[in-house]
């Protein structure tokens, strides 16, 4: 059973007022919105909702093409469904991941490459606002451009910023690796997120916004598909975008190495009894849920590859000779990401083979960096938990802004670390700052009604910090940006906990060696893999 307590509560057009019908004109036609206005706004938001980016549905694994234009204004008011999504069995895993990620879960299609406009309803300043364009996460398996946790009405009505929100394929039918296609055809999902880009330049000041002002960012696989454009742009290049905030997730710096989904195009092939002929026509032609049942149970994992268009071979290292755009990031991790995917863990053993089967002679210094019973560790499951936050996330991203920094880009991070109640998607079973949980707060989607003070202002603070940072990337998001390695003091992460709690509005800014004095241990393995 899934758990729904969270529906309509989320949603800010739910909170919001209906008021007029909004109407711009596009390379592709007139697209006609909806208007709404927030609690405490004197400005009216004019959502567009469900504009093509790309022909769709488009030809299954085949790279997006330019959307048919229409006669007709083409009314832009609802959501539009998600691509295929993926969901692994076993089924206690597959219900647990739906809860955290997928609720209320979506309506899904091929038909599926819609993106949505948020912007302010008053006339633009001189050269158009600022524009946030958001890459949802998802493991690239899953995820919804349409989540109602991705409503950027707040964004637009507090903050006077566009945000876009765009769908991109996942699984199979984003990250195809049949040998029959191209290798630069393959990651046909990164090739969507592009697409949508694209659309941002060609069409965004018809919604008061510029498109040299533009701001990309995501979280968990939408970050990391965000630093694949960061390193797939060369420096001295003119990529579509000129500031970048990563929420929990990178490419240039990773425990693990992918393989290639060879095996696993095979293994849906021969589930599908595509014998003889083309195997890729053979898969093209058979049912959308049909292939889905089939990675779904057989646990089929298709990952990107190296083309060297839109993912380079060696990231770290393309970071570390400043070979890659250079323009502001914001990064930043959780403080207890990995309760979300640990869940079930009692022997610390089974961990270590699970995760660090490859590293045994790390296994000794785990126990020892990670004491059952200090620093509140006090199971295995909250050992486990606490490793997969540092090495999948905390300390990946102290390598990234280390290593930009260095090569004069300028770098902020954060250290998110408030858990509120309302923002528990699984009752009696507390998550802590788990993976993702911030989201609600960058977006201002949390349920007003069971909200707290802290949880409001922390929203507000973080809503502010993000926008100031789109308005302005050299100017950074309101604190001090990380320092080289020759500076003496660089107490310049921000904890993102203590404000408003308790009726305090202080900020807290952390030396990097209090959360990262452990990282030391999978700088190895996270470099050696991740370049």
């Amino acid at each position: 059973m899934r758990v729904n307590h969270l529906l309509g509560s989320l949603s800010i057009a739910a909170r919001g007022t209906l008021y007029q019908q909004p109407s711009a004109t596009i390379d592709s036609g007139v697209v006609i919105g909806v208007s709404v206005t927030l609690p405490n706004s004197t400005v009216a938001v004019n959502q567009f909702l469900g504009i093509p980016f790309a022909d769709s549905p488009p030809e299954r694994f085949s790279p997006p093409e330019l959307p048919d234009s229409w006669d007709q204004p083409l009314l832009t008011t609802a959501w539009k469904p998600a691509c295929i999504q993926e969901f692994v069995y076993p089924e206690a895993s597959r219900n647990f991941t739906e809860i955290v990620f997928n609720n209320p879960p979506p309506e899904e299609s091929e038909d599926c490459l819609y993106l949505n406009v948020y912007a302010p309803s008053t006339p633009a300043p001189t050269g158009g606002r600022a524009v946030m364009y958001w890459i949802f996460g998802g493991s690239l398996e899953f995820g919804n451009a349409g989540s109602i946790y991705y409503n950027g009405s707040a964004f637009a009505a507090y903050e006077d910023v566009i945000v876009v929100t765009s769908n991109y394929r996942t699984n199979v039918f984003g990250f195809p690796n049949s040998p029959e296609i191209p290798d630069d055809e393959k990651n046909v999902g990164f090739l969507d997120q592009r697409a949508g880009l694209d659309w941002v330049q060609r069409n965004i000041a018809a919604f008061g916004g510029s498109p040299e002002k533009v701001t990309i960012f995501g979280e968990s696989a939408g970050a990391f598909s965000i630093d694949a454009l960061l390193t797939s742009y060369p420096n001295g290049s003119h990529p579509p975008f000129r500031a970048a905030i990563l929420e929990s997730g990178q490419i240039s710096y990773r425990p693990e190495v992918w393989t290639p989904s060879t095996e696993e195009w095979h293994n849906l092939s021969m589930a599908l009894n595509c014998t003889e002929g083309s195997e890729l026509e053979c898969v093209r032609a058979a049912p959308a849920a049909t292939i889905k049942s089939i990675i779904e149970h057989q646990e089929l994992i298709f990952d990107p590859i190296v083309d060297n268009k839109t993912v380079v071979a060696h990231p770290a290292l393309a970071r570390e000779a400043g070979l890659i755009a250079n323009i502001p990031t914001l990064i930043g991790s959780n403080a207890q990401e990995g309760r979300v995917f640990v869940v079930g863990i009692d022997n610390i053993t089974d961990f270590y083979e699970e995760y660090f089967g490859p590293f045994p002679q790390l296994w000794p210094l785990l126990d020892e960096a990670y004491p059952i019973g200090k620093d509140g560790l006090d199971t295995p499951y909250l050992q486990a938990s606490q490793i997969l936050t540092e090495v999948y996330f905390q300390c990946p991203a102290a390598l990234f802004a280390n290593a930009s920094v260095e090569v004069g880009i300028p770098s902020w991070r954060y250290y998110y670390n408030a858990s509120f109640p309302n923002a528990q998607p699984v009752p009696g079973f507390d998550l802590g700052v788990y993976h993702a949980s911030e989201l609600s707060l960058v977006f201002n989607t949390f349920p007003l009604n069971t909200s707290t003070t802290q949880e409001i202002e922390l929203g507000s603070y973080m809503r502010h910090a993000w926008a100031s940072f789109a308005k302005d990337p050299l100017g950074g998001p309101g604190w001090k940006e990380v320092a080289a390695r020759s500076a003496s003091t660089n107490a310049s992460i921000l904890d993102l906990g203590d404000l408003g709690a308790d009726g305090s509005g202080g900020l807290v800014a952390i030396d990097p060696q209090v959360v990262d004095y452990r990282c030391g241990i999978f700088k190895p393995t996270i470099a050696c893999n991740g370049g």
